[in-house]
């Protein structure tokens, strides 16, 4: 492929590790923008004349403020972004002439929602914390609690109570008024009380138990959104609009007397800013109507069942058709059934090919949403589909593809996509070796696929490919009954377990006897790792893929790649 052809050009030595960083750099780069902006803002309104008289009466805590206000913007630009799915799956698919480590991005961006939403809580509590202390020092200096300048920059007044300094303009007025009465006060309380909201009910616990509530308080970003626009036509904060020459700063501050009097010093006029953040968020604003507007439209289109199938593993299979579907290997689907929840939508990877003229996902019931859908299937919704890591597996000629319990369902598509181009000689067909893995805790967990892997093992036999496909499933749980049993049929040509040629293992994959193997047999490939697993079995093999990831670039070189939702 287009990044094996880079590394061997270049020299590259580690191009697994390249993937690593890649999203490392990616988090470099935003973490750069963050600070760029916090430290160009904060010397603005720190040294810069315009706002010379604002510091004096608000001291550090005006820069305090504006940076991460500047920081702010930029993050509520991004945001909404990485959840514009259908955005992310074009967004995807034009990636594929720049190589895979770009897509990759994209496959993390959920993870990157989640870090930009930290740095936005982290900079309103910031913004906040140094606001609070300027209404302190507002209301201190109309009273004045400080020097002579601190009061007469706070009195001063004109005809339309337009170019003043202060906000506080009558001693009745206490800090507490000013933020409930003012439209940055009020903005900032109802902005602050919505992302509070927003990220308490993001927590792990409340997302699985409580999803309503979830999808309730995240749609609080309406009004987040609608207060950040508002919030700074306010324009609290308030800058010198005659502060250039003839004005002599230098003088006028200790010759507060001659104000209006001389002409190198007339009386101090400031104006707030024009309000920006509207101009950060429009874009991202428009594109997330029209990504919620695209998905509405599929919401409304009918979804007709083809075949239904309940196994005695509490697996649901659902074969549903919907016109103009079209679909790609290892990609999910949202799935929402009215009947339980007019607001839960799930994602769940599709178990068809695209060569079939229908899609399907299995569902295992693991919840109260599976096991009420397990029960009522007359009504359903669907969203999608939308890309994932699996879309990449064919651009591999060798590929380990590992599942754990129901993390099976992308690789059902992929190795059913493969079995219809064989059996079509697709000539685009790359991938010369497949490696699977299927790790489940239960022996009926594996009855659903077999009867696919019966059909993959006959038709490589048919064809003379029998070494094609290499797969092993894991047992992880069993009881003395069953250990018995196998015992006493040790010596059939088929698996007990799945009827099956290969025998079930039982235990856990020995990784570094696994990968040493595909090195052995696949000395000089690029080779696709593909997980749709637990974090837990991610982060070993990620670990394995650099591991053993020859320095050499011209020896095998391994790429991580994990289903993320």
């Amino acid at each position: 492929g287009r990044d094996w052809d880079v590394v061997r050009d270049y020299n590259i030595p580690n191009p697994a590790v390249l993937v690593i960083f890649s999203w490392l750099d990616l988090q470099v780069v935003w973490m750069a923008i963050n600070i760029f902006l916090f430290v160009w803002f904060y010397f603005l309104y720190d040294l810069g004349d315009r706002f010379f008289y604002t510091r004096h009466l608000l001291g550090s805590a005006l820069a305090w403020a504006r940076a991460p206000a500047a920081v702010l913007n930029f993050n509520c630009l991004l945001i909404l972004l990485p959840v514009c799915r259908n955005l992310l799956s074009v967004v995807r698919g034009s990636f594929v002439c720049c190589g895979r480590t770009m897509r990759k991005q994209l496959d993390k961006n959920i993870s990157f929602h989640k870090l930009v939403a930290y740095m936005i809580g982290l900079m309103t509590a910031v913004h906040i914390i140094a606001h609070l202390l300027n209404v302190e020092r507002y209301y201190n200096s109309w009273h004045g609690e400080y020097d002579a300048l601190s009061m007469a920059l706070s009195r001063l007044n004109d005809s339309g109570n337009t170019t003043y300094l202060n906000p506080i303009r009558s001693t009745t007025t206490t800090p507490n008024l000013l933020v409930f009465t003012t439209i940055a006060g009020i903005t900032g309380v109802i902005i602050t009380l919505a992302l509070i909201l927003m990220i308490t009910s993001s927590m792990e616990f409340i997302r699985r138990s409580y999803f309503e509530v979830f999808w309730f308080t995240h749609h609080l970003f309406i009004v987040f959104f609608a207060g950040l626009v508002i919030h700074g036509a306010g324009r609290i904060v308030r800058g010198q609009t005659n502060a250039n020459p003839p004005y002599n700063i230098t003088f006028c501050k200790d010759h507060i007397e001659d104000w209006g009097k001389k002409k190198m010093c007339p009386i101090p006029q400031f104006a707030g800013g024009f309000p920006q953040t509207w101009m950060w968020v429009i874009g991202p604003m428009v594109l997330y109507v029209c990504e919620r507007l695209l998905r509405f439209i599929r919401y409304i289109q009918a979804v007709k069942y083809r075949k239904i199938v309940i196994r005695p593993s509490k697996v649901l299979e659902l074969q549903l058709v919907k016109n103009g579907f079209k679909m790609d290997v290892g990609q999910y689907v949202f799935l929402n059934c009215p009947a339980i929840s007019q607001l839960e939508w799930h994602p769940f990877t599709m178990t068809s090919a695209p060569e079939e003229d229908f899609f399907s996902v299995h569902i295992r019931s693991v919840g109260d949403w599976t096991q009420k859908l397990i029960s009522i299937v007359e009504q359903m919704g669907v969203d999608g589909p939308f890309g994932t890591a699996s879309e990449d597996v064919f651009d591999y000629e060798v590929a380990m593809l590992v599942g754990a319990g129901i993390g099976v369902t992308p690789f059902a598509s992929i190795l059913k996509s493969i079995w219809y181009k064989f059996k079509d000689s697709n000539p685009e067909l790359r991938t010369r070796k497949i490696y699977f893995y299927w790790l489940c805790r239960e022996t009926h967990a594996f009855e659903w696929f077999a009867d696919l892997l019966q059909v993959l093992e006959r038709e490589m036999e048919e064809r003379g490919m029998g070494n094609f496909l290499t797969y092993k499933l894991y047992l992880t749980g069993w009881d003395q009954s069953h250990a018995t049993h196998v015992m006493v049929h040790a010596d059939a040509d088929t698996d007990v377990v799945t009827g099956l040629k290969q025998k079930t293992n039982y235990g856990r994959p020995n990784w570094d006897k696994e990968f040493e193997q595909v090195c052995k047999e696949n000395p000089t490939s690029v080779v696709g790792t593909f997980l749709c697993g637990p974090v837990v079995l991610a982060t070993v093999l990620s670990k394995k893929c650099v591991k053993y990831t020859d320095v050499d670039p011209r020896k095998t070189k391994f790429y991580f790649n994990k289903e993320n939702f």
